[in-house]
């Protein structure tokens, strides 16, 4: 079969556009060409076609053939049954992991937002040439043959992320497999401890599954002001980090667990992958009620792998996930959205968050982890910790990991075969449900959930209360702020939704003193349940003053504690999940 061919240069980087020539065999009179809409991975329809611009279609003489629009994103070329030659630019100036950029500094572009594909000829071999300014050096994770970057079709090309620019790369070698490590934005870090902990983070996953998928990896880092994020790919992943995070302890071990994360997609959705996606259809939405194990179930185990490996205590372990189910119970819309649909609808709401999220949904991420970690508690019990949800991610390997897809009871039905027993009163108010979540599974390891008042407005859970905690009522008003100066979110329910505060009311005063954000939250938490404040706000340009019956502040700060009493039954258990003694809390990496 013909190859699909592209050159692309950046001969301006400045002006931000990538320099695109598709030359695309012959394969019909009229050929559709387009641009997908999203990117595998990331659950939202982008319109990556909105930054085309000078588009031209050739003939095999280099002369200018006719063209038509079909849709926002695609093209119908006459071809009259010949090769015919694409000629266009891509703008790219969004620094994000999904997205592509393009400045002076380098060039970072995934596959979705500059790559025009044939659907007749999608199964055929895609090479990509880079023209690079001088000094710059172009880096994937797809094989290289002379000047030519070669992917197997289409899918591959989408899923092979390309770096451009004046990096040096690392390299390390893990599980007898060759890793890259790419750096931008001038990260302030030990790279000898970055390439040792990465290699103890693949390694421990390697273990986990029986070796590596692929026979060479890639990450690509990007040290940036703000955002954090990553993407998965089949033998690569994108990583953008806050630069100042990467100095401290704590911000050090987050970012160990993104990279964690993104790692075990290398499994988890890249190759254990829902049926519904199978074959990805880059033109509209694909929808499945399965991202909750597959993002939020990566979740569990980015902590947990990181934990195993030994660069995280286990009372640093214990701790995060006290905070992930301090911002599940302060989430209103836990109580609205089931796991099962939030994945669902992922295309419209967790990637197009507005003032009312927080009130009407819940991310598969945040619940699926914490519903990955009561299942994995479930199954260890019913088993007298002989099988774990490591066993179900196994047997879905085994089962599903040639790429077939997982069918949308697959997770349920592979979780049951472990447990020896069926698991659906567990999916039913877990999965399908929105009552609050059943943690009795955490006396297994000798573990329960509390509650306590949030201690300031930084307060993220996690640990028990402070030993000189004031215990007396405050007041609460029920408002997320925007910055400094807004509101950015009124919590359902609250005092201040019942008194008549909206989002995007401008801050002025509380009792006719000025506040800004933070000073009114912390002020109302200052008075008594019951209190009546004045709050004066700017509500589209007109000073309104609204009187606010303050309520309690509810006890949402959660933080997991050891039982009284525990039987050695249970401390042998926690020994078997997470690897630590429970009398001397000493850590010990747990039997895979």
């Amino acid at each position: 079969m013909n190859a699909v061919s592209y050159r692309v240069s950046m001969s301006r980087p400045h002006s931000h556009l990538f320099e695109v020539v598709a030359d695309f065999p012959a394969s019909g009179d009229a050929v559709t060409v387009a641009l997908p809409v999203w990117t595998p991975g990331s659950y939202l329809v982008r319109e990556y076609a909105r930054h085309v611009q000078n588009f031209e279609a050739l003939g095999p003489e280099g002369q200018k053939i006719p063209f038509r629009r079909a849709d926002k994103r695609s093209f119908v070329v006459d071809a009259h049954g010949r090769a015919f030659r694409l000629r266009y630019q891509v703008y790219a100036h969004e620094l994000t992991v999904r997205t592509s950029h393009l400045d002076g500094s380098h060039g970072y572009f995934n596959g979705a937002t500059l790559f025009f594909y044939c659907e007749a000829l999608r199964k055929h071999e895609h090479r990509v040439e880079i023209e690079a300014p001088p000094g710059w050096t172009a880096t994937s994770a797809l094989e290289r043959e002379g000047a030519d970057f070669v992917a197997d079709d289409y899918d591959e090309l989408v899923d092979s992320p390309f770096e451009v620019g004046p990096h040096t790369a690392l390299h390390f070698l893990a599980a007898g497999v060759p890793h890259e490590v790419v750096l931008w934005g001038e990260p302030q870090l030990d790279e000898k401890k970055l390439l040792t902990d990465l290699q103890k983070v693949v390694e421990i996953q390697s273990a986990f599954f029986g070796g590596l998928p692929m026979k060479r990896y890639v990450f690509f880092i990007y040290a940036s002001d703000k955002g954090r994020g990553g993407l998965e790919h089949r033998a690569s992943t994108a990583l953008i980090y806050p630069r100042s995070g990467l100095v401290s302890s704590k911000g050090w071990e987050d970012f160990l667990t993104l990279a964690c994360h993104e790692y075990f997609h290398l499994w988890n959705v890249k190759r254990i992958i829902p049926k519904a996606l199978v074959p990805f259809d880059y033109s509209q939405e694909a929808y499945t009620q399965l991202l909750w194990a597959f993002e939020g179930g990566t979740s569990y185990y980015d902590n947990l792998l990181v934990r195993r490996a030994g660069l995280m205590s286990a009372g640093r372990y214990l701790a995060r996930m006290g905070e992930t189910l301090t911002t599940l119970h302060t989430t209103p819309g836990r109580k609205t959205l089931s796991l099962g649909d939030a994945s669902y609808l992922s295309w419209v709401k967790h990637y197009r968050p507005d003032e009312n999220t927080v009130n009407t949904a819940i991310s598969y991420y945040l619940k699926g982890e914490v519903a990955c970690l009561l299942l994995d508690l479930t199954i260890r019990r019913l088993t007298k910790d002989t099988k774990s949800l490591d066993d179900v991610m196994r047997l879905m390997w085994q089962r599903w990991g040639d790429g077939s897809g997982v069918p949308e009871d697959g997770v349920e039905a592979a979780a049951a075969e472990v447990a020896g027993q069926s698991l659906k009163m567990f999916f039913d108010r877990a999965v399908r449900g929105t009552d609050e979540l059943d943690y009795s599974p955490l006396q297994h390891v000798g573990l329960e959930v509390r509650f306590r008042v949030r201690e300031s407005a930084g307060d993220k859970g996690g640990s028990a209360p402070r030993a000189k905690s004031d215990d007396k009522p405050r007041g609460f008003l029920g408002v997320l702020p925007k910055g400094n100066s807004a509101i950015a979110s009124v919590l359902d329910g609250s005092a201040a939704m019942v008194a008549g505060i909206y989002p995007d009311d401008e801050i002025v005063a509380l009792d006719g003193n000025k506040v800004d954000a933070n000073g009114l939250i912390s002020r109302c938490e200052e008075k008594k349940p019951g209190e009546k404040v004045k709050v004066t706000v700017f509500r589209r340009e007109r000073l309104t003053e609204v009187t606010v019956t303050l309520a309690a502040k509810p006890a949402d700060a959660v933080y997991l504690a050891r039982i009284d009493r525990p039987t050695e039954e249970q401390k042998a258990s926690y020994r078997s999940w997470l690897g630590a003694h429970w009398d001397d809390g000493s850590d010990q990496r747990p039997t895979l």
